[in-house]
């Protein structure tokens, strides 16, 4: 296993090379810049030209990314020309909000969708199966942005039980009020996204549990009087849960990568609404790091999909 990791991550340094060439290259051909409509209203073009060239803004790209090579290598991605502040700093503030309600995200989608497709594969063509399916169904087929802004709506408008903005209440203060308000800030984004997410997650799992009661070695178990428990236990859920270990891990850092439509529906500061602020303000520091981050967790996640199989099923380990 652990050369296969070292494989995987040798191969990811070429990769994330070609990404960072192809994302400074293509983040230069937005139009516009950085400085117009962000300073003074009045300021010249004069004026907007010097901080261009200051910045290094008008140099040939392929310096321009030498130069950012080179300030990466010391630790240094640069200054928002947004915020004024360190890019590290900024999308570290960001990804800490971000991780946690990946988190708690991603403990509700397989609280909820691990029990429910064994449910469905266990009670095969019975009511129970039928309608673990129609959720599912209609889960897949209704718009993430929709099921969003619904729920926000009767939840955080309507019924007003959960804020519909923000990550912390401005009125908390200490360690603990704080941490409350923040869990109590993510219970509806992570909620909505969750019951999103575990449509997938339900079906996989249904079609495995299906198979595997099906298959030989569960009816030979079967013939020798083991319990149906314990067949489950041992035999049905561990060929079952392959097909989710698959995509685990790119639902993992998808997740950390940010959901573009939750933050930005429920005005939540994470990286995602870091993300398309970037380019709204064509701040290209932001924007690339960005980029290169969530490039860098999908890569991560093929590794870690390739870990959990490999954990799951010995038989499939690349030596």
């Amino acid at each position: 296993m652990w050369k296969t990791i070292l494989r995987r991550l040798l191969i990811m340094i070429p990769e994330i090379i070609i990404l960072s060439i192809l994302v400074f290259i293509l983040s230069k051909q937005l139009p516009g810049d950085p400085f117009t409509g962000s300073i003074n209203p009045k300021a010249s073009m004069g004026q907007i030209h010097h901080l261009m060239k200051i910045n290094g803004l008008y140099d040939p790209w392929y310096q321009q990314y030498w130069n950012w090579v080179v300030h990466l290598f010391h630790g240094d991605l640069g200054n928002s020309y947004e915020y004024q502040e360190p890019v590290t700093a900024i999308i570290g503030s960001r990804a800490v909000n971000t991780f946690w309600l990946a988190l708690l995200t991603m403990i509700m989608t397989y609280a909820i969708g691990l029990p429910m497709g064994l449910y469905a594969g266990r009670h095969e063509g019975k009511l129970q199966d039928a309608l673990v399916r129609i959720y599912s169904y209609a889960t897949m087929s209704i718009p993430f942005f929709v099921v969003l802004v619904i729920g926000g709506w009767i939840f955080g408008y309507d019924l007003n039980l959960f804020p519909t903005s923000g990550s912390v209440s401005p009125n908390a203060t200490g360690f603990l009020p704080v941490l409350l308000s923040k869990f109590y800030h993510m219970i509806l984004p992570a909620t909505l996204g969750a019951l999103f997410a575990t449509s997938s997650i339900t079906q996989y799992l249904r079609s495995g549990v299906i198979d595997a009661k099906n298959s030989n070695y569960v009816k030979t178990a079967q013939a020798k009087g083991v319990s149906m428990k314990n067949i489950y236990k041992h035999h049905i859920m561990r060929n079952a849960m392959l097909p989710i270990a698959a995509f685990a891990g790119y639902s993992i850092t998808g997740l950390l990568g940010g959901s573009l439509f939750t933050e930005q529906i429920f005005s939540y500061p994470g990286m995602g609404l870091l993300f398309l602020n970037a380019v709204n303000f064509r701040d290209y520091t932001v924007m690339t790091a960005l980029v290169l981050l969530y490039g860098f967790l999908s890569l991560l996640g093929t590794l870690l999909s390739d870990v959990a199989l490999s954990v799951i099923d010995p038989r499939i380990r690349v030596e």
